[in-house]
């Protein structure tokens, strides 16, 4: 059996985008949609603020963020210039999708910088792409330019702000290398 750092070794070597046309109809149990939030809420936090704020949607629900995608759609674009697919195509990432989990955080201005706690929710984020990679979830962050408005739609406060989506599925897409360049490039070892 592999020792402890040969799996998280693995398992962050191996994890990659995997996008919604790759999904595949198979449920992704609440038990372990929990465990991944659960590993989300051991990243590391200045001053203990935990600032990861997750909405879930699944079942019923994605729907109705399928629909806020397809209505703002509607909503920005002229009469004459919508079109019935680019409608349907709005939602089409959502509605592949099992699990969709907007990413929000909760800012403490009086307290940390909000880079700072932007840096722990990517952390938070990390740790749900790692254990979703391990259950062999395919899932990717998405920031659509649309924030501002997503942040609306999920009723956040004035002190949250969605920074985004995670999309997951099951998947059948191929197993790709990592594209990365060497280590060697882009470290210094001071002397």
């Amino acid at each position: 059996m592999e020792n402890s750092a040969e799996i998280i070794n693995n398992i962050i070597r191996t994890r990659r985008s995997i996008f919604p046309p790759s999904y595949i109809d198979k449920d992704i149990p609440k038990e372990i949609i929990n465990t991944i939030l659960e590993n989300a809420n051991y990243a590391p936090t200045h001053k203990l603020t935990e600032p990861w704020r997750f909405t879930v949607f699944k079942g019923e629900s994605l729907n109705k963020l399928a629909g806020f995608f397809s209505e703002r759609y509607r909503t920005v674009t002229p009469p004459e210039s919508f079109s019935q697919a680019r409608y349907d195509a709005a939602s089409e990432k959502v509605l592949k999708s099992n699990c969709v989990i907007a990413i929000n955080i909760e800012l403490h201005i009086d307290k940390i910088p909000e880079w700072e706690e932007t840096a722990a929710v990517a952390c938070a984020v990390q740790n749900m792409w790692l254990t979703a990679t391990s259950y062999g979830i395919g899932s990717y962050w998405s920031s659509p330019a649309i924030l501002n408005e997503l942040g609306k739609f999920l009723n956040l406060e004035v002190t949250q702000k969605c920074l985004g989506l995670f999309f997951m599925g099951y998947h059948d897409a191929p197993k790709t290398a990592a594209r990365r360049t060497p280590i060697e490039n882009k470290v210094i070892w001071a002397e």
